[in-house]
C-alpha cells in the first residue's frame, strides 16, 4: 500500500535498469500472440508442466512438501488426500486453474484475494479469513536465536490496508501514474508487507502476481511457471524483499530493488518461453501463417527487419518468400527499392494455422 500510494502521485523518473526491463518485456509481449499461434496444439504440454511446477514450487518455498510419487494423484486424481500438505498443494492447483480459466475476467478485489487464500490453504482452518492476531516475520537461526525481519501490519488494520491497496492499484491503472508492470510489482511488495493472513501470504502473493499479469496481457505464466523461477532464485527473492521493506511503514523504503526482481522473473519467463517454443517442431505451414499473422498485426507500413523481429524462429529467406507470394496476389505492396524498403498491407490477410 505504501508503495502504490506513492505511485498514485506519479513518478519523476525510474531507474535505468527498470527501464531496460520494461522495454524487453514490452517486446516480449508483442511476440507473445505469435508464439502462441505458432503451434497451439503442442503448447498443451507446456501448460500442464507449468501447472505442476507452480503448485509444487509455490508450496515448497513455504516449506510445504509432498511425496514426489504422489504428485500425479494429488494434482490430477480424485483419491483421498493423506495430510494437510497434500490438501494445500491440491488447493493451490485449484487456485491456478481458476486463474487460468477466468484470466482477466477474474477481478482484482478483496473477494478474489480471500477466495484465492481459501483455495491455496486447502479450505482448512482459517482459510479465506484475515489473521486474528498480530504476527511478525521472523528468522530462526540454527543456534536458536530469532531475528525479526519485518513487523507486519496489525491484524486490526489488515483488512482496511488490503482495501486501500486494491483502490490504489485501480487508480494507478486508470490515471496511468506509473507503468502497469511497475504497479504490479509494487502491489506484490505491499501485499507481502501488509501480511494480511496468519499463513499463506507468500502463496497468495504469487497467485495475485499471475492474475495481475493476465489483466495486463502478459500471459507467459500460462506456459512457464513463475513460481518455479522464484523458487530457483529464492535467496534473491528474500534478500530483495527484506531490502525493499526496510522503512516501508514510514514510506521511506526503496521499492526498486524488489520491483526489479519481479521484472527479472518475468523477463526470464519470457526468455524460457521463447526457447521452449523454438524447440517445438512447427506443423506444416505454421511458419507461413506466423509471417502472415505478423503482417496482419501491423497497422502502418513496416520494414523487412521489423517483420523478422516479429517472427522469431523464421529465417529471412522464408520471410522474403512469404512477402513475394503475398505481393503476387496483391495483398501487400513494396513502397520502395532495396532491402530497407517499406512494405504495406493492401487488404486483410487471414492466416490458416496448420
Amino acid at each position: 500500500m505504501m508503495t502504490l500510494r506513492k505511485l498514485t502521485q506519479g513518478l519523476d523518473s525510474i531507474p535505468a535498469t527498470t527501464a531496460w526491463y520494461l522495454a524487453d518485456l514490452g517486446e516480449a509481449r508483442g511476440k507473445q500472440e505469435l508464439f502462441v499461434k505458432q503451434s497451439p496444439q503442442k503448447l498443451k504440454i507446456l501448460r500442464e508442466h507449468a501447472l505442476i511446477e507452480s503448485a509444487i514450487s509455490s508450496n515448497r518455498i513455504e516449506g510445504v512438501e509432498v511425496d514426489q510419487k504422489r504428485i500425479g494423484t494429488i494434482l490430477f486424481g480424485k483419491s483421498h488426500l493423506r495430510d494437510r500438505d497434500e490438501q494445500e498443494v491440491r488447493g493451490y492447483r485449484d487456485a491456478l486453474a481458476l486463474i487460468h480459466e477466468k484470466g482477466a475476467k477474474l477481478s482484482i478485489s478483496e473477494k478474489t484475494i480471500l477466495r484465492l487464500h481459501a483455495l491455496a490453504r486447502g479450505s482448512i482452518g482459517d482459510a479465506g479469513k484475515y489473521k486474528e492476531k498480530d504476527g511478525d516475520i521472523s528468522e530462526k537461526y540454527p543456534d536458536g536465536r530469532v531475528r525479526i525481519r519485518f513487523k507486519t501490519v496489525s491484524a486490526a488494520k489488515a483488512p482496511s490496508f488490503v482495501q486501500e491497496l486494491i483502490e490504489n492499484w485501480d487508480e494507478c491503472l486508470v490515471a496511468r501514474s506509473a507503468h502497469p508492470l511497475i504497479a504490479l510489482a509494487a502491489m506484490n511488495l505491499d501485499f507481502l508487507c501488509i501480511h494480511p493472513f496468519r499463513d499463506g501470504n507468500g502463496r497468495v502473493s504469487r497467485l495475485l502476481l499471475l492474475l495481475q499479469c493476465y489483466h495486463l496481457g502478459y500471459e507467459v505464466g500460462r506456459y512457464i511457471s513463475l513460481e518455479r523461477l522464484i523458487e530457483q532464485n529464492k535467496e534473491r527473492y528474500y534478500e530483495t524483499l527484506e531490502q525493499s521493506s526496510h522503512g516501508w511503514h514510514e514510506g521511506k523504503h526503496d521499492p526498486w530493488i524488489y520491483i526489479n526482481y519481479i521484472l527479472f522473473i518475468l523477463k526470464n519467463a519470457y526468455r524460457e518461453f521463447e526457447e521452449r517454443v523454438g524447440q517445438i517442431k512447427s506443423p506444416r505451414g505454421a511458419k507461413t501463417a506466423l509471417v502472415e499473422a505478423a503482417i496482419e498485426s501491423f497497422t502502418d507500413s513496416f520494414s523487412l527487419s521489423q517483420l523478422e523481429c516479429a517472427c522469431p524462429g523464421v529465417s529471412r529467406d522464408m520471410v522474403r518468400r512469404v512477402l513475394r507470394n503475398l505481393q503476387k496476389v496483391g495483398k501487400v505492396e513494396c513502397l520502395g527499392f532495396g532491402p530497407g524498403a517499406s512494405w504495406r498491407r493492401k487488404e486483410g490477410i487471414t492466416p490458416k494455422w496448420g
